[in-house]
């Protein structure tokens, strides 16, 4: 408990710091607009910050407990299983937005922008999703669900003597961490109900990639894409968030529990569907990694063996 408590201090003071240099060098504007439009600019200034404060934090903390692991970070093919997540995170959305357009759901009046603008933008705000995902996952799943998940199992282990202390461990704490996705969306401007449940069954999805693999990559890359194709490509609405420079210009008709109203594809209850093939594509395409494989092994001993692996080692 108290290196959760001391990576969240670290993190905040971090943060704190980091915002008042911003906000003298960058001052953020006296009146803001009602639209709720994300720019390039705020992107890549907030997110990038984020990401390396999430960074730096966790690097801080793998100092201080001399375990030298990096939660999630290591592990081989690393670059293999961030592409792969990029490639399925651009076919789950475009099957989400697919079912949308030909229900009658979402609604595509024109395109935006061309030629070298595409490609300008569209990378650019790749790599400005890959900064939001990196921080995200990060956070919620990257040492605090390591860290987490350590205590849980020492604890089931006590309290109940069960062989499957470790399967417990993770799955609580990957309910914990997903309930806190869940709380850091609820201030967003657009999300719903049915929005609101599906960051909720996002968190437990990338939770899964990692018991899966071993890795936080797949699912930083699949984050990116998801968040990618959303914004970008198909000019949806993220949250209630809509992004400047997008490809196509869309818009929801219909009920917002099957259209997503103005939270966008992710307030349609149809995503369930889609992040329960996702699941599948998991347990088809990824082989386990070491953390799923050898939680046998750890369920077996009075003392977890949590030191001896890393959500994948370097």
């Amino acid at each position: 408990m108290w290196s959760i408590l001391l990576f969240v201090a670290i993190f905040a003071a971090i943060f704190v710091a980091a915002m008042s240099v911003l906000r003298h060098l960058y001052p953020p504007p006296r009146e803001s607009k009602a639209v709720s439009e994300l720019s390039l600019t705020s992107a890549y200034v907030n997110e990038f910050l984020l990401a390396l404060v999430a960074l730096l934090s966790t690097w801080i903390m793998s100092k201080i407990e001399r375990r030298g692991r990096t939660y999630g970070y290591g592990g081989p093919q690393r670059l293999e299983k961030f592409l792969a997540g990029l490639g399925w995170g651009v076919v789950l959305i475009s099957l989400l937005v697919l079912l949308l357009w030909k229900s009658g759901l979402l609604i595509v009046e024109r395109r935006l922008i061309f030629g070298r603008d595409v490609l300008r933008y569209g990378v650019l705000w790749l790599l400005a999703f890959c900064l939001v995902a990196l921080f995200e996952e990060s956070v919620t799943r990257g040492f605090l669900l390591y860290t987490l998940t350590r205590g849980l199992t020492r604890f089931y282990q006590w309290a109940f003597q069960t062989r499957h202390s470790a399967t417990l461990g993770f799955w609580t704490s990957a309910v914990i961490l997903s309930l806190v996705f869940f709380l850091g969306h609820t201030s967003n401007p657009g999300e719903s109900p049915v929005g609101l449940l599906s960051v909720f069954l996002a968190g437990m999805f990338f939770c899964f990639s990692i018991w899966r693999t071993g890795s936080l990559w797949w699912g930083v890359g699949m984050h990116a894409a998801w968040d990618w194709g959303q914004s970008f490509l198909f000019g949806v609405a993220d949250s209630g968030f809509m992004a400047q420079h997008r490809l196509l210009a869309t818009h929801a008709q219909g009920q917002p529990i099957l259209s997503g109203g103005a939270t966008g594809p992710e307030g349609s209850i149809l995503i369930v569907g889609v992040l329960a093939l996702g699941s599948l594509i998991i347990v088809w395409t990824l082989p386990k990694g070491r953390y799923q494989a050898e939680t046998a092994d750890w369920d077996q001993s009075q003392q977890p063996r949590f030191e001896a692996h890393d959500f994948g080692q370097t």
